[in-house]
């Protein structure tokens, strides 16, 4: 059977991923499907650099404001519906294209990812751990789990709670890591005709961009939302510990000046880039990387690159 054929724009944070796939979708008759973890939730929109309605000019954006904040939103949640709408807009002849910059979304998407373990269970484990979640926080349990199983930690969130847990519960119950239960791709190739393109630019210059849309962000009112994030009381909700609002916590709570929470939103920001840009290098496969920043004048030849694949 012939695999549909999707695009995906990958790369850190700030690097021109939402302007790349507008200008693509308006040239291809393309359709976007957000791969961003934290643009899901409702009412978080300056905090997660989510395109506004006046942006997308008419352009269909998917998995955008869907759930909300009290609800924790997992990898497996996002395969299930992005592959169902990569079927919908395809059926209307339309191109989908997935813009992220979540990894292990975009892994997920692409290869038949499983999120198995071995099956054993252990209940009182499970509640201890839970217990020890309330009390410590979620990225405590899964520093616990970095240490026992890596492979596994770098493929889970810290803020997903019930899947670290498990991760554990594996391991106490077998003595072997969750990882080696988990099959990382069924088949090593991918489901569709896919075309990946990565943007990158220099670091310095990347880092520029991310320390003024941080200063952009604080303009548009970034305060104000997550004083209303943190007013909800949700402290280990997977939505409240995003980046550029767990910073503003200490703020609220008078443990810190307003400067010094603005500058730790900006080194994580920074932090998150790096570790995003080395992901995407060491787990995505056929990447090509731009660098439209540097370069904008390329976008045209990129244009030309993808109409080309889209009729072959």
């Amino acid at each position: 059977m012939e695999k549909k054929k999707i695009i995906i724009i990958v790369g850190p944070t700030a690097v021109g991923k939402t302007s790349l796939s507008l200008s693509l979708a308006k040239a291809v008759n393309g359709e976007i499907i957000s791969g961003d973890s934290m643009q899901i939730y409702r009412n978080l929109t300056i905090g997660t650099a989510k395109v506004t309605k006046a942006e997308q000019k008419g352009i269909p954006h998917y998995l955008i404001d869907e759930v909300d904040v009290t609800t924790s939103y997992a990898v497996s949640d996002f395969q299930k519906r992005a592959r169902f709408l990569i079927e919908d807009i395809t059926a209307r002849g339309k191109v989908p294209i997935i813009v992220g910059g979540t990894g292990l979304y975009i892994e997920s998407l692409i290869y038949d990812v499983t999120f198995g373990g071995s099956g054993k269970n252990d209940t009182a484990f499970r509640e201890a751990q839970e217990k020890i979640a309330v009390e410590k926080g979620n990225l405590y349990l899964w520093e616990q789990l970095a240490n026992v199983d890596p492979t596994a930690a770098d493929r889970i969130h810290f803020n997903n709670r019930r899947r670290i847990i498990r991760a554990l519960e594996v391991y106490h119950v077998t003595g072997q890591p969750f990882s080696s239960y988990q099959s990382e791709r069924k088949e090593k190739e991918p489901l569709y005709e896919v075309k990946i393109i990565g943007l990158m630019t220099e670091r310095e210059e990347l880092y520029k961009r991310i320390d003024l849309r941080v200063e952009q962000m604080f303009e548009a009112g970034l305060i104000e939302e997550a004083k209303w994030l943190y007013q909800q009381n949700l402290p280990d909700a997977q939505a409240s510990r995003g980046i550029g609002y767990k910073e503003l916590v200490p703020y609220f709570e008078e443990k810190t000046d307003l400067q010094e929470a603005k500058e730790a939103i900006q080194q994580n920001s920074r932090r998150y880039a790096k570790r995003q840009l080395t992901w995407f290098r060491n787990r995505l496969e056929n990447v090509e990387w731009w660098d439209l920043v540097a370069f904008p004048e390329n976008e045209e030849e990129l244009k030309n690159e993808v109409k080309k694949f889209l009729i072959k």
